[in-house]
Parts: structure tokens; C-alpha cells; sequence
């Protein structure tokens, strides 16, 4: 039997990094053996909550030939610096979202994990979701018609309830507020569901809170032959709002509008609201760095959405901040 894979969880700036930190403690195939943090407290803490030794000296603990891989969760400025040096060190990398604060430095480590034989990994879990899984099935099936509209909506209460980390408003850190962290999900599921890139984005922030970065962002994207996509994000409503709104040419879907459920009405769907079965959720995105160390292959799907949800991100900022659509020039505008 293989041996797990060492595993130490590089920061705790982010409030996932404890989700990953079980992650490697519950998956057959790792075991947790350190922490780093730049913050000496807060990375003693961590590791004497999952019982691990705390080392002080990142690249000391990077040289450890004993270690296979790591998790980052460093703030986002600190990306670029913190995987490159894990890639060059020779470590998997499996990193919360965004990749990095810029396109150029996104494509960078996946190249340079490239040529080092590294599995870099993003964490983008709704990829892997039921109804994620359900919604690509109807729409390979062509049962929605054309797609013309899509809206998807992500919001907590995080800082309404005071639970997200006064850290997450610094705009040097976070690279960004609501949109650029809790709003790739549905930055991602757009750029999926309308199998195309964006040509233009268009965002609007708001701040109730006042805080020097937005609590709340919509973003309108534009897709060939007329197509529009709407993604939102906010932190200070409801938690658990979650919907996803697909409107085709033919019928409608509908998720999270008063339930964990996926409805259909239009077409091949009849004139009545129709709830559709889910399928099981297939692995996410944890098990599939995990499987990728493994084999020894690349998980090209994944960076390719990671890269291109960068671009989605910085555009919207600049279009946030310039009062102005900003135009996406690429080679091919098709997802694959």
C-alpha cells in the first residue's frame, strides 16, 4: 500500500485554511505533519488545534525532502511568492482561489508547475456540485434551447454577523472584497454554463459597511451572439443565498429560490415548474489534486478555469473602479 502523502498547511490568513487542514487529516491518502504561518500566533494556534508541529522558517520546512505537499491559504498577495517557492521546492500545491492577484502571474506558476512535474490544484468546489453536475447535463443535452441569460448569486452575512476577519478588507491582502473572493463561484459557474469566454465585463461595487473594499458586487458579462451573464456576490445578507438562474431559449432552470432544488419549466419540461433529480457529486476538488499526485498527470480543466477566473476578477475590478465596460481580448472565445 502507498504511504500517504506528507502534507503541511502553508498559512491561516484564509478562513478556509482549517477546512483544508481536516481535509488532509480525513483523506485516506494524506496525512497533516506542519504548519507555517507568517503570523507566529496565529500559526501556533493552528497547530495546536490539529496537533502538528509549527515551523517558523518557511523555506526550512519547504527543503524537508520528506514532504510531498502543501496546502496555501496565505493571504492572496502573498501567492505568487509562497507557490512559487513550493513549486520550485519540488511540492504539490493544492491553493484557495484566486490563483494570483494577476493573469500574468497565474499563467506564470502554471507553468512553472508545469515544468517542475508539480500538481497544482485551485480550489474551486462548486465545480464538482449536484446540481453543477445536473446543469451541464441539460445543457449538453440542448433541452434549454440557446442559452441568452444566466444569473448567479452567492451571499453570507459575514460581516453583518461578524465573522469574517477584519483582514479580508484590506485591499492590499485580499486583492479585493466580496467579488474577488466569495464571488469566484459564480464568476467560475457562469464562465461554465455559458461555455464561452466573457467579451466585455461590466461591474457595479457597494460598501454599506464602509469598509475600503466592497460588501457587495454585481457583475454583467458579455458572451458571442448577444448573450448575457450576471454574477453577484455579497457579504453582508442572508446566508445561504445561493441561486442560480438559466434561461434558454426553449425553457428555464432554477436553483436555490426557497430550496436546494433544481427546477425546470418550459420545452421538453412541460408548462409547469418540474423538480429535477440530482446526480451524486462527483469528487471535489481536494480528491482530485490528490489523485493527480498520484497518477502524474496535470489537471489542466481545473487551472484553465482558475487562470481565466483571475481575468474575470481583475477586469472587474478595473471595471469597478474605471466606471467602464472593459473588453477581454483572446485568441478563442470557446470553453473547453
Amino acid at each position: 500500500m502507498t504511504p500517504p502523502l506528507a502534507v503541511a498547511a502553508i498559512g491561516f490568513w484564509h478562513v478556509h485554511a482549517g477546512d483544508y487542514a481536516k481535509n488532509v487529516q480525513e483523506h485516506p491518502g494524506t496525512t497533516l505533519v506542519a504548519v507555517w504561518d507568517d503570523d507566529e500566533q496565529r500559526g501556533h494556534a493552528a497547530a495546536a488545534e490539529f496537533g502538528v508541529e509549527f515551523v517558523a522558517d518557511l523555506d526550512e520546512l519547504l527543503a524537508r525532502p520528506g514532504l510531498d505537499a502543501v496546502t496555501v491559504t496565505t493571504s492572496t498577495d502573498q501567492h505568487r511568492d509562497v507557490i512559487g517557492r513550493a513549486i520550485a521546492a519540488g511540492k504539490h500545491v493544492f491553493t484557495e482561489k484566486i490563483l494570483c492577484p494577476t493573469v500574468a502571474e497565474s499563467e506564470e506558476l502554471v507553468e512553472l508547475a508545469r515544468r517542475n512535474g508539480v500538481a497544482l490544484v485551485v480550489s474551486l468546489p462548486r465545480l464538482s456540485d449536484d446540481y453543477t453536475g445536473a446543469i451541464e447535463r441539460i445543457l449538453d443535452e440542448g433541452t434549454l434551447g440557446e442559452l441568452t441569460y444566466s444569473r448567479v448569486r452567492l451571499a453570507h452575512n459575514g460581516w453583518v454577523a461578524g465573522w469574517l476577519p477584519e483582514r479580508f478588507a484590506d485591499p492590499e491582502a485580499a486583492i479585493g472584497g466580496a467579488l474577488t473572493d466569495l464571488g469566484c463561484h459564480p464568476a467560475y459557474l457562469t464562465r461554465l454554463f455559458h461555455r464561452a469566454e466573457p467579451l466585455t465585463i461590466s461591474a457595479t461595487y457597494g460598501s454599506v459597511t464602509h469598509r475600503a473594499v466592497e460588501d457587495s458586487a454585481v457583475v454583467t458579462a458579455s458572451f458571442p451572439d448577444g448573450r448575457l451573464g450576471v454574477f453577484e456576490a455579497s457579504v453582508v445578507t442572508t446566508p445561504g443565498a445561493f441561486t442560480v438562474e438559466l434561461r434558454g431559449t426553449e425553457a428555464t432552470l432554477l436553483f436555490g429560490f426557497g430550496g436546494e432544488r433544481l427546477v425546470a419549466k418550459g420545452g421538453r419540461f412541460g408548462e409547469e415548474w418540474r423538480e429535477l433529480p440530482l446526480p451524486a457529486r462527483r469528487p471535489g476538488p481536494f480528491a482530485q489534486w490528490v489523485q493527480h499526485i498520484h497518477d502524474g498527470t496535470i489537471a489542466d480543466d481545473n487551472l484553465r478555469h482558475a487562470v481565466e477566473l483571475t481575468r474575470m476578477v481583475v477586469a472587474a475590478n478595473e471595471s469597478a473602479a474605471s466606471g467602464r465596460a472593459v473588453t477581454l481580448a483572446r485568441e478563442s472565445a470557446s470553453v473547453a
